[in-house]
């Protein structure tokens, strides 16, 4: 099936023409739309996760490829987020009445085109009948911008110093796409130039990364742009990976659908929030961790835009892929009750030798408190993960040797097992200041002192609570026989997150020069442990 490729343009209600690449089967007949709406350039398509456009219409399909408002070639102002529910509806509208179309639309995107969908959805368009949202945060506030009251510094500047430089590309100023360009490379975490601070302040869109920083907490600002979900009952595939920033978002938003009228399905794969491939970090999970999300796509739309009885809702509805043993597994829900308890017990020397800090499976009542000094002039460096770029699992084993850092290592397994789920640590610690951050990382350890992490979590805390829960991401992974779980405990992980400045101030309200040294002591408590849901 050969296909042939235009550029059409549409005018929204209020007028303004966007843009869009249109891939169509040279063959006769009439064919379901697949629509993407992103802010990067159409011509992209989201390649750097899907096939392009081109096998989409070769699977008889009309593929809509559109520039969201003020990118690209599209007319108006870009502001993130703002007006896509209204756009949406209008664009679902205007390509359900392509020459040659049933009149039928699915979506598909990743990230911002994930979201595009939901705004779309929420409109609730005629025409739109399933969605595909890989990798979304549909709430902005604690799925997106921050994790448990802490700022995800990395990802939103990066993303945002990229909007600014295609600003800046797109109204042709050279001298600030060249400053911007740049400053992605090497991000301006603390001590950002003039020239950098003028050329982002101008071009980025709607200051949105200005307004986020200067709402750290859950108000009506946030809350005005979630997505209206209650409005929405459409058949969704819905795509993470265990290594995605927003994976909350993912699960939080199959959960709220699953309570629907509509199939719901999930899958997980061991990847970052881009590219979707076998390698990830420093690990390879082989051949088969390589991404089927186009044509299980295909399959989802050939079931819910032309009628076809492949089977797809006869599977099982959340397939994950489990790390370390390397393989896809099936579920048919995501809720885990299956919890092992560790215990964390210490000599007082966690922070000093790697054997002073343990995982313990019942309490140990001689346990000692361990004291731990964050100093904001060498904070813990970030490293893979979810929250940090490059994402995945990294050999770590020399952040552990850091002194800032608390270490408690089980005893080796006597046999794998294998975690499934969102797990999360309870600390019971105390502190100098007002207010501190705590960030705890779960690695495997093997036998020859590699150590390499499989999840984490991190949570900024302003008012006292012992203990501090951390919620971790979920996971998927098998700990081999032989190998020991290890909790790597610090109070900064940097430039992932902001640091904490201890004075209560946030990110958007503090300077380099009012942050404070931060002493916590994880008390003598048994309250300390770690709850991991295993299968």
């Amino acid at each position: 099936m050969s296909v042939i490729k235009e550029t059409a343009s549409m005018l929204t209600r209020d007028r303004v023409r966007l843009d869009s690449d249109i891939y169509r089967p040279r063959e006769e007949g009439t064919f379901p739309v697949l629509l993407m709406r992103q802010p990067y350039g159409r011509a992209i398509a989201s390649t750097v996760v899907y096939a392009h456009p081109t096998w989409y219409a070769k699977q008889g399909y009309i593929v809509v490829i559109q520039d969201v408002r003020g990118r690209g070639t599209s007319e108006g102002e870009f502001n993130p987020f703002i007006g896509e529910v209204e756009d949406g509806f209008d664009t679902v509208t205007w390509a359900a009445q392509l020459p040659r179309s049933t009149g039928k639309v699915g979506m598909y995107g990743f990230s911002y085109q994930g979201m595009t969908q939901l705004y779309a959805a929420a409109s609730r368009p005629p025409a739109l009948k399933v969605l595909c949202p890989g990798m979304v945060g549909y709430n902005l506030y604690s799925d997106w911008a921050y994790e448990n009251g802490a700022f995800c510094l990395q990802a939103n500047l990066g993303w945002a110093v990229q909007l600014a430089a295609e600003t800046a590309r797109l109204k042709r100023d050279r001298a600030a796409y060249q400053i911007l360009h740049q400053a992605s490379r090497h991000l301006p975490f603390d001590t950002p130039s003039p020239a950098f601070q003028k050329a982002f302040q101008t071009h980025c869109p709607g200051s949105f990364y200005q307004r986020w920083l200067a709402h750290p907490t859950f108000d009506r600002d946030w809350q005005s742009q979630i997505p209206p979900l209650d409005a929405i009952d459409l058949p969704q595939l819905h795509i993470g990976g265990w290594f995605d920033p927003y994976l909350r978002g993912t699960l939080n938003l199959y959960q709220q659908m699953a309570k629907t009228n509509s199939p719901q399905s999930l899958i997980i794969g061991p990847w970052a929030h881009l590219p979707w491939g076998r390698k990830v970090g420093a690990i390879d999970y082989g051949a088969a961790a390589a991404s089927p999300i186009d044509s299980l796509q295909i399959r989802w739309f050939d079931c819910f835009l032309k009628g076809k009885e492949n089977g797809i809702l006869k599977e099982p509805p959340v397939r994950y892929f489990e790390m370390g043993s390397n393989q896809w597994r099936s579920f048919e829900t995501i809720a885990q009750d299956n919890y092992r308890t560790y215990y964390l017990a210490s000599d007082g020397l966690a922070s000093i030798q790697d054997k002073s800090g343990q995982l313990l499976l019942t309490p140990d009542p001689q346990t000692q408190e361990d004291v731990l000094v964050s100093d904001p002039w060498r904070p813990v460096p970030s490293l893979g993960g979810h929250p940090s770029i490059p994402a995945g699992s990294f050999e770590r084993s020399g952040i552990d040797c850091r002194t800032d850092v608390l270490t408690y290592t089980s005893e080796p397994l006597i046999e794998a097992i294998t975690v499934v789920g969102q797990g999360f640590i309870l600390i019971d610690c105390t502190a100098d200041v007002p207010s501190f951050d705590l960030c705890g990382i779960l690695s495997e350890v093997h036998p020859d002192g590699r150590v390499y992490n499989f999840t984490q979590g991190y949570i900024r805390v302003d008012f006292p609570q012992r203990p501090v829960k951390i919620p971790l991401q979920a996971t998927c992974t098998t700990l081999k026989k032989g190998t020991c779980l290890r909790l790597s405990l610090s109070a900064t992980c940097f430039p992932a997150y902001a640091i904490n400045p201890g004075t209560g101030a946030f990110p958007g309200e503090t300077d380099l020069i009012d942050r404070q040294i931060i002493t916590i002591t994880v008390e003598r408590d048994r309250a300390s442990q770690i709850q991991l849901p295993l299968l």
